[in-house]
């Protein structure tokens, strides 16, 4: 893809999902501001901190800020994740974080394809079967499933058929399985006011990897997101996802490191 569209895609990005404010919020959520920062804290285990672009702060007053989000949260006895994007300025920023005791995580790849250049069809292997979360239930597999992957506990995706309760069209949550056991899940969110779907989940059972189930799953919300008249599809994608996304029709843009702050204890 020439670096136009390339351009073309990050600015859509950074205009429409950087600090998005998704209306109406999940019960339990609430956002505050502390200048370029939204702060979202109630969903999951973290308060996350997003930013459009944090106009021109440098020096002291970015210090400033960063020490001010580790003041605030230490006291609340919470962790933070501050989102830093490849193309994010000043590009010091990484040592400020370091200074005030953020770690990274693992960087991914912001990708992002348009809703009419992507295949509606891929169906499953043979024996897997693709269907829409409906019922409670469906999240303990999904949890099962997310636990054998990543060797962590899943419990938080309990908020999140809470938040599909809430606001069922904004999120729809889809499992594949095999032999009535769930071997892969993947959700779709479709922030408010924005020509966006996003993708979320895509973990998979290692056995069942390399057939074609993720391929699938990204079909089956490819479906909705045109249904929906969405014109763009964006996902934070891992090394192990990244290739399969790109050969679908997505385009790298930029990439997401996650800065985690944590309390004495957690």
């Amino acid at each position: 893809m020439a670096d136009q569209d390339v351009s073309e895609l990050l600015a859509a990005f950074d205009a429409q999902l950087r600090a998005h404010v998704h209306d109406p919020l999940p019960a339990g959520v609430q956002v505050d501001r502390d200048g370029p920062l939204v702060r979202t804290a109630g969903f999951g285990n973290r308060v996350w901190l997003e930013y459009r672009d944090l106009g021109g702060l440098d020096g002291d007053e970015l210090e400033a800020l960063v020490a001010r989000q580790v003041q605030t949260f230490a006291g609340r006895g919470e962790q933070i994740e501050w989102k830093l994007y490849g193309h994010d300025l000043p590009a010091d920023l990484p040592e400020h974080l370091r200074a005030a005791g953020f770690e990274p995580e693992d960087t991914e790849t912001v990708v992002i394809a348009r809703v009419a250049d992507l295949a509606l069809e891929s169906p499953p292997p043979e024996g897997v079967a693709i269907r829409e979360a409906t019922r409670p239930g469906d999240m303990k597999g999904i949890a099962g499933m997310e636990e054998v992957v990543w060797d962590e506990d899943h419990g938080w995706l309990a908020d999140l058929w809470k938040e599909r309760e809430a606001d069922p069209d904004s999120l729809r949550i889809f499992l594949a399985e095999a032999g009535g056991v769930t071997v892969s899940a993947g959700w779709i969110r479709f922030p408010s006011g924005t020509e966006f779907a996003t993708l979320w989940g895509g973990a998979t059972l290692p056995e069942w990897r390399g057939r074609g189930i993720y391929r699938a799953l990204v079909a089956e919300r490819t479906r909705l997101a045109a249904e929906r008249g969405r014109r763009y599809m964006e996902t934070d994608a891992s090394d192990d996802s990244r290739p399969i996304l790109q050969r679908l029709g997505f385009t790298a843009v930029t990439t997401t490191t996650p800065y985690v702050w944590s309390p004495a204890g957690v």
